[in-house]
């Protein structure tokens, strides 16, 4: 990945929002995943993502092949945290949350898909902008058990450190949500609204942000600020 910047040394968690999570008793910092680790541990993360999604078991293998196939993307980045029996319901060492995303390009179902959309509602040279040069964070979830303990933020800020792309594209359901809070809150704004992706009626909000992420100032926040 030409333009992507390695990082000197192992990746390391920064920020305030570092050491909030690092103080919950039982719940270990973000740490990154190879992509060996990461298919490796691919049951153990479809179990977070069947828990967070409240998924058809059914739909499982077909999500592990997606995950699979996304390790093998340029610029591919996973982080997961754990949890020990001091953290709650989970086994010690158990993930409870995973993130991953990669660098975007042509030929990427998402990455196409929303080029499209975005371009017939907003023109080629805006989607062009937020597209081209961009970080896809492709999933982001913690056990519903984990919730409000700013696992979700510290994870993406995790993704999104040190990266070389101009841009970080997501997308999320399109409601009012902790999730959706938590990306505003990150500096992510709305590129398209009420988008329905092949396949699903379920309408979608596609958000973006500018590289390096700026995350609002505690005192700029909603007064009921996402933790998740």
């Amino acid at each position: 990945m030409g333009r992507t910047k390695k990082l000197n040394g192992p990746w390391r968690p920064a920020g305030p929002a570092w050491h909030t999570l690092a103080a919950v008793p039982g719940i270990t910092s973000p740490r990154e995943l190879s992509r060996d680790a990461f298919v490796a541990e691919l049951d153990a993360l479809t179990a977070v993502y069947l828990a967070a999604m409240r998924s058809d078991p059914a739909q499982l293998p077909g999500r592990r092949s997606i995950m699979e196939r996304h390790a093998t993307y340029d610029g591919f980045r996973a982080l997961a945290v754990t949890a020990d029996a001091a953290g709650g319901p989970g086994a010690p060492g158990k993930i409870i949350a995973f993130s991953y995303g990669f660098r975007g390009a042509g030929g990427q179902w998402w990455h196409d898909v929303v080029a499209t959309a975005l371009t017939a509602r907003s023109g080629r040279a805006l989607a062009d902008a937020w597209l081209a040069d961009s970080l896809e964070i492709a999933e982001v979830h913690v056990h519903p058990d984990f919730h409000r303990r700013g696992i979700g933020r510290s994870m993406v800020l995790g993704l999104a450190q040190g990266r070389g792309e101009r841009t970080a594209v997501l997308s999320t359901q399109d409601a009012d949500s902790p999730a959706r809070r938590l990306y505003r809150g990150l500096g992510f704004a709305d590129l398209l609204t009420g988008y329905c992706f092949p396949g699903t009626p379920v309408p979608y909000a596609v958000m973006g942000a500018a590289l390096p992420l700026r995350p609002a100032a505690p005192e700029a926040r909603s007064p009921s600020p996402s933790r998740w």
